[in-house]
């Protein structure tokens, strides 16, 4: 049902670890995935360091035909969606700053760079709003907590991840990161089948996670049965 997931990245990790994993989640296939990181929540010690590295890292992937091996990202899925997109785009630029991309990419196809801008706010439109797309919003928190808070703010609650290095701040994360499925120091996306139960709540999905026991109730058509008996004792 949709999904603007969001990784946390904290002052006490492995920043190159925790870029490549956000660059990872959300552009493979060209952030078209439910799953895709679009928001990344920053500690404000490590902001500036990060960003470059995102700058850097999202640069540096290719784009063009999925035929030829060397391209890192296709085009999107068509005339319609990169416009959309486009336009989202170009509302994410009055909201922030754009750090890469931001435009076309040259082929005779459906092809957007991949885009980051950072300094956005969690009331932005490109903070709140699903994209499905090549675009990552990157937003600045005092601590662990206030990222916390600046991730659960969305009405969608599909996937997340938090990379820390701090077991504390791993075990705070699992009880108030709301979201169906949670990775830690790792990309949010590629659950692997038969391992991770997939599903959301709230505006990503009704609870029952696909691939779990709970998911079978799906399939079934739940039916309560009444029946008066006449009892001569007066018990019933």
């Amino acid at each position: 049902m949709g999904g603007k997931d969001a990784i946390v990245v904290d002052r006490e990790t492995d920043i190159d670890k925790a870029a490549s994993g956000v660059i990872a989640s959300a552009f493979g296939y060209q952030g078209q995935k439910c799953s895709a990181c679009s928001r990344v929540i920053v500690d404000q010690s490590i902001y500036d360091q990060f960003v470059e590295k995102l700058k850097a890292k999202a640069e540096a992937l290719t784009v063009g035909p999925p035929d030829e091996l060397g391209n890192y990202m296709g085009p999107v899925i068509n005339e319609r969606a990169k416009n959309s997109i486009l336009n989202c785009i170009e509302t994410g630029k009055s909201e922030g700053r754009l750090v890469a991309g931001g435009e076309a990419a040259p082929g005779n196809g459906y092809f957007i760079k991949p885009t980051v801008i950072a300094d956005i706010e969690s009331k932005a439109r490109i903070f709140q709003e699903e994209i499905f797309g090549p675009v990552l919003a990157v937003t600045k928190a005092k601590d662990f907590d206030d990222a916390l808070e600046l991730a659960n703010d969305s009405e969608y609650g599909l996937t997340g991840a938090v990379f820390t290095d701090n077991p504390g701040k791993i075990e705070k994360a699992k009880e108030k990161f709301f979201v169906g499925n949670l990775y830690i120091n790792r990309k949010c996306t590629g659950a692997m089948v038969g391992a991770h139960p997939f599903g959301g709540f709230n505006m990503s999905g009704t609870d029952s996670k696909a691939g779990g026991p709970d998911y079978l109730l799906q399939f079934v058509q739940a039916k309560s049965i009444a029946e008066k008996v006449d009892n001569p004792g007066g018990v019933y």
